[in-house]
């Protein structure tokens, strides 16, 4: 890289430093002049990018403490089994197809149950539900067209269905997901990688990630994803962290001998939410958290 002088002759930086040191705001006229920066652009005159429209996650508490899922960015929620997110999944998806919004849900791991969604309200003539890796992949396999091949990560991604489990599975779900992002229409498109190992889910590109996130920002699309832990890193634009308490009075009542069924499982689980990141706000200087309890609704 070739260097440039800032000054011309010595005698003119002397001139110069001696009246920059009483108006800095000479330097940045100088500066400005040069031909070699007349490309850069200041950043006081840099776009500011407007605050992302929030909808409801279909939960008040969440909500309060949130302010809603953000359009045009990431949501990742994450936390291990029985923690909540799925319930977290279902009321964001029946908010959703409540308001009218077309959703997609990938399915990673085809572990989706109708039957608490339908409890929760959901309108299923507004979502379409992706099932992954349900069929032989060799005959049912997405086709592998170029403009919708992720061009970030594909040697990483080759490797890394052969040697993990799922990995097919996920592969094809990014393949889905940045169709059905690049199509639009959609008001939430969300991801289960819930029960996907995290060390398949964590093997994903953040290339991938990013350009999910660039593809989504300037549309009213709510990206949502859930995971075992955090993935998306950066390129989330929220990020909540669930954990299950453990059911005081529906444990209580079941024998030892009987199998909670999943009504049982959804009603009265007590949820704690604890918010690590949101933009344009900074990460809290201490933990934030809300707390919920899930219920199935009669009829």
């Amino acid at each position: 890289m070739s260097s440039f002088p800032l000054f011309s002759t010595a005698g003119e930086d002397r001139v110069f430093s001696a009246a920059a040191r009483k108006s800095p705001a000479l330097i940045f006229q100088h500066l400005s002049a040069m031909p070699k920066l007349a490309g850069v652009t200041p950043a006081s005159q840099l776009e500011v990018r407007p605050t992302p429209e929030m909808v409801s996650s279909g939960i008040p508490e969440i909500d309060a403490l949130t302010g809603g899922l953000p359009r045009g960015g990431l949501t990742e929620i994450c936390g291990p089994a029985s923690s909540g997110r799925t319930s977290v999944l279902l009321a964001a998806l029946a908010a959703a197809t409540q308001r009218q919004e077309a959703c997609a849900l990938v399915d990673v791991s085809d572990a989706f149950n109708p039957q608490p969604a339908t409890a929760g309200r959901m309108n299923f003539e507004k979502l379409l539900w992706v099932r992954c890796g349900v069929r032989n992949q060799q005959s049912n396999s997405p086709q592998r067209d170029p403009s919708t091949t992720l061009r970030a990560g594909s040697v990483t991604e080759k490797r890394i269905r052969e040697s993990q489990p799922m990995a097919s599975q996920v592969e094809q779900a990014l393949r889905v997901t940045d169709l059905l992002l690049q199509s639009g229409g959609f008001g939430l498109v969300a991801i289960d990688l819930g029960d996907v190992p995290f060390k398949t889910a964590r093997r994903i590109p953040l290339a991938s990630w990013f350009r999910f996130q660039r593809t989504v920002e300037r549309t009213p699309t709510v990206l949502f994803v859930i995971t075992q832990a955090p993935c998306a890193q950066t390129c989330a634009t929220l990020l909540l962290k669930v954990s299950g308490k453990k059911l005081s009075a529906v444990s209580s009542q079941l024998s030892e001998k009987t199998s909670p069924t999943h009504a049982q499982l959804l009603n009265g689980l007590q949820v704690q939410g604890e918010l690590l990141r949101s933009r344009p706000e900074r990460k809290p200087v201490r933990s934030v958290t809300a707390a919920f309890t899930t219920k199935v609704r009669a009829g």
